[in-house]
């Protein structure tokens, strides 16, 4: 990771941040709520936001044939409304962190997770829905959603901004905060606490795998990586 501030979380655990978030006094602060989840087991990331926002569209889906609704689609929609005039500015590790409502889509998808990876995302997290699971498992970029949903975003939610602070999970969280996902969800870190917490996430996270190991030996147990 690029960013100096996010490698200093660079190996730990959401439980380990969760921790330092602790240690500094903020025990309410940070823990996405756990509706949020990873779409499938092992998925994990750590970076820092880059924050999106859609919202709920007016706009209608207008009663036309199958042909005329492909190009309006790939024309109309996925140009001038469901847009990503930011997707320019990712940098090599960001986290796209997508406020989103629920409005039975799935926004992120197979496709548009992978396009946002080449563009340096290192995984996508959104408060909505997310579809093509099986695809986006295989290809190993996170994913982390609210709902498992089939439907696609036209006359349900549209592009509003990015580069401002979103609320996820009744977490806000800002553009360059620090986010940390695995199997227990996601937590956010504010920038400016997040050397401190590190501090103290860094401490904890080994104090438990010097713990651990020691029970490994007493098992007659190899050491893994999560005790190393």
């Amino acid at each position: 990771m690029a960013d100096e501030i996010a490698q200093l979380f660079e190996g730990l655990r959401v439980a380990d941040v969760r921790d330092g978030l602790d240690w500094i006094g903020m025990p309410n602060k940070g823990s996405v709520d756990r509706s949020i989840m990873p779409i499938a087991e092992g998925m994990r990331f750590c970076g820092p936001a880059f924050t999106v926002r859609s919202r709920v569209t007016q706009k209608q889906v207008p009663q036309i044939t199958g042909d005329e609704y492909t190009e309006w689609a790939r024309n109309y929609w996925y140009k001038e409304v469901q847009i990503q005039p930011w997707d320019s500015e990712l940098q090599q590790g960001d986290i796209v962190v997508l406020e989103s409502p629920d409005a039975a889509c799935g926004e992120i998808g197979s496709y548009n997770s992978l396009d946002m990876h080449t563009k340096g995302a290192a995984a996508v997290v959104t408060s909505g829905g997310a579809r093509d699971r099986d695809e986006c498992i295989a290809q190993g970029v996170p994913v982390f959603a609210r709902w498992r949903n089939q439907a696609m975003t036209q006359g349900r939610v549209e592009y509003e901004t990015y580069g401002v602070p979103v609320t996820i999970g009744n977490v806000q969280i800002k553009p360059g905060d620090i986010v940390v996902g695995d199997g227990d969800g996601v937590v956010a870190v504010p920038r400016e606490h997040a050397e401190l917490v590190a501090k103290y996430a860094r401490q904890e996270n080994e104090n438990d795998k010097k713990g651990r190991a020691a029970l490994y030996a007493r098992l007659g147990w190899e050491l893994d990586e999560s005790t190393r």
